[in-house]
C-alpha cells in the first residue's frame, strides 16, 4: 500500500486537502488496526486526519473495518438487546454514573457490557467503581461472554476487544493528540450490530457525525450529549435522547433547558470508593435515582426490548423506582 498517497492527500491543509472514499477509509484503517503502517506514515496520517477533521465517509469506513476485525460477543440467550456502554472518560467533577445505569439494567435482566479504560490518568473510571463492587475487568472476551451469559453484566478494556484499536488509542500519549481511535470507541459495539450502543458525544457536530455514521450502518444506539465524556445523562439536567435504529431516527426524549427546582442529591467527592457507597444506596432506594437517569433507563428498556413500547417503559421506571437491590 503505497502510504505517501494517503498522507499527501491528507495532509495538503484545510484548505487543500482530500477526503477519503469510502473504501479507501476502510482499506487504511485496516491497515493501521493490523499493524501494517510503518511507525512514520501511522503518525503523519493520524496528525493529518486531526487536522482535517474526519468526514463521515471517512468514519464509516473506518468502523466497517474495525468491525471486520474486533473479537465479537454473542447476544446472551433471551429476547433483550444486550446494552453497550463504553466508557473512556471517567469522572472529574461529579460521580461517575456509568455503573449505576448498568446495575439498573441489569436489575431489569437486561444483559449489560461496559468495555473502556482500567486506569483513568487523574479521572474515575467505571472500571475503578465496578472493582468496589467486586466486579473485575474480564481477561478475555471468552470471560467476558461467560460473565454476561451467567450474572447478566461485564466489564472488558479494549485491549480485549480490539488489540489495534488500542493501540491506535494510546498513540495519543506519545503524539499528545487525540486521534480517531478516540471516536470509534464510542461507537464500537461488540455485538456487531446486536446491541443497543449508548452513544455520546460532547459537542455538537460530532453528535451529527455520529448520527450520520451509526445510521449509514443501521446501527441501534441512543445517542445523547455526553457528561464528562461519558453515556450517562448529566444528572441534573436531561440532555435530548434519540433512538437509532433500521436507518430511522426517533426524538424520545427532548432536552431540558428550564431552570432547576431541585438538585438531585448527589455525592461532593467523585472518587470511587464514595461513588461506588452512593450507587448502593440509590439501589436500595435509600437515595431517590436522578431523573434523568430514569428517563434514561427507559429510554434503554425500551429500544433494548424489555418494553413494548415507549410509554410502558416510562412507566415501569415511575412505578418500579430504584428500590430493589443488586446486591
Amino acid at each position: 500500500m503505497n502510504y505517501a498517497h494517503y498522507i499527501r492527500e491528507l495532509g495538503r491543509g484545510s484548505e487543500g486537502a482530500r477526503d477519503l472514499s469510502l473504501e479507501e477509509a476502510q482499506q487504511l484503517y485496516g491497515a493501521m488496526l493490523d499493524g501494517g503502517v510503518p511507525e512514520l506514515e501511522l503518525g503523519a496520517i493520524t496528525i493529518a486526519l486531526r487536522l482535517k477533521g474526519e468526514s463521515v465517509d471517512e468514519m464509516v469506513g473506518f468502523l466497517s473495518a474495525l468491525n471486520e476485525r474486533h473479537y465479537a460477543l454473542q447476544r446472551p440467550a433471551g429476547r433483550f438487546r444486550p446494552v453497550v456502554i463504553p466508557s473512556y472518560n471517567g469522572a472529574r467533577k461529579g460521580v461517575n454514573l456509568s455503573p449505576l445505569l448498568a446495575f439498573l439494567l441489569q436489575r431489569y435482566g437486561v444483559p449489560v457490557l461496559v468495555h473502556g479504560l482500567i486506569e483513568g490518568y487523574g479521572r474515575v473510571t467505571s472500571a475503578q467503581v465496578f472493582r468496589e463492587f467486586g466486579l473485575m475487568p474480564s481477561a478475555s472476551i471468552l470471560q467476558a461472554q461467560q460473565a454476561l451469559d451467567e450474572n447478566g453484566i461485564a466489564f472488558v478494556p479494549l485491549s480485549a476487544i480490539s488489540p489495534g484499536l488500542n493501540n491506535l488509542l494510546l498513540l495519543r500519549s506519545r503524539l499528545g493528540l487525540r486521534n480517531s481511535a478516540h471516536s470509534l470507541v464510542k461507537m464500537l459495539d461488540p455485538f456487531r450490530g446486536d446491541g443497543l450502543l449508548l452513544a455520546a458525544a460532547t459537542h455538537p457536530d460530532y453528535l451529527d457525525t455520529m448520527r450520520e455514521v451509526l445510521g449509514a450502518l443501521g446501527c441501534h444506539a441512543l445517542l445523547a450529549r455526553a457528561t464528562e465524556g461519558e453515556p450517562y445523562a448529566n444528572p441534573k439536567r436531561r440532555p435530548r435522547i434519540e433512538h437509532l435504529h433500521e436507518g430511522s431516527c426517533d426524538l424520545l426524549f427532548d432536552a431540558e433547558h428550564d431552570s432547576l427546582k431541585t438538585l438531585p442529591n448527589l455525592p461532593e467527592s467523585c472518587d470511587a470508593k464514595t461513588s461506588a457507597d452512593w450507587t448502593r444506596r440509590v439501589l436500595a432506594g435509600e437515595v431517590m435515582l436522578p431523573s434523568p437517569i430514569a428517563n434514561q433507563l427507559a429510554c434503554c428498556l425500551y429500544a433494548s426490548g424489555y418494553a413494548d413500547d415507549f410509554n410502558q417503559a416510562k412507566a415501569i421506571v415511575a412505578v418500579e423506582g430504584s428500590g430493589q437491590s443488586v446486591r
